[in-house]
């Protein structure tokens, strides 16, 4: 039971230390912010992911003990890093980072709709607003 406790320990710390090898060649190799965004924060969250699982199973297996924290610490990377590298990639996209490898921009469509919504939203408050003055 131990030795295929081991293997699957050997699995899981190769998965995540690929996952990790591939996201630092996604950050090196690709051509724009949002593409290494998107390699750093999807690899390696899964392969965080992996090592964490590993060390769950060494601690299950070798020391006998159910270790919440781990599980708890796999639980925060997939609530958290998905979402913060969301967030950078918007802020970049907000703050003008030019798109080198897309050629299709489907949010600049979206974001124009939704200021010229936001400027009649804007020009009827401010004759209703004349209007009670």
């Amino acid at each position: 039971m131990i030795e295929i406790a081991n293997i699957i320990i050997v699995i899981f710390i190769i998965l995540g230390a690929f996952f990790h090898l591939i996201a630092a060649l996604g950050v090196i190799r690709l051509p724009d912010v949002y593409t290494r965004n998107h390699a750093a924060s999807k690899a390696a969250t899964l392969g965080v992911l992996c090592i964490l699982l590993a060390a769950f199973f060494y601690f299950y297996f070798h020391e006998s003990e159910f270790n919440t924290r781990v599980l708890l610490c796999i639980v925060f990377m997939f609530l958290t890093a998905p979402v913060a590298g969301h967030l950078l990639g918007r802020a970049a996209y907000h703050h003008g980072v030019k798109m080198e490898g897309s050629k299709v921009d489907d949010y600049q469509e979206y974001l124009e709709i939704k200021k010229s919504n936001e400027q009649q939203k804007y020009e009827e408050f401010k004759k209703k607003l004349g209007k009670n003055l």
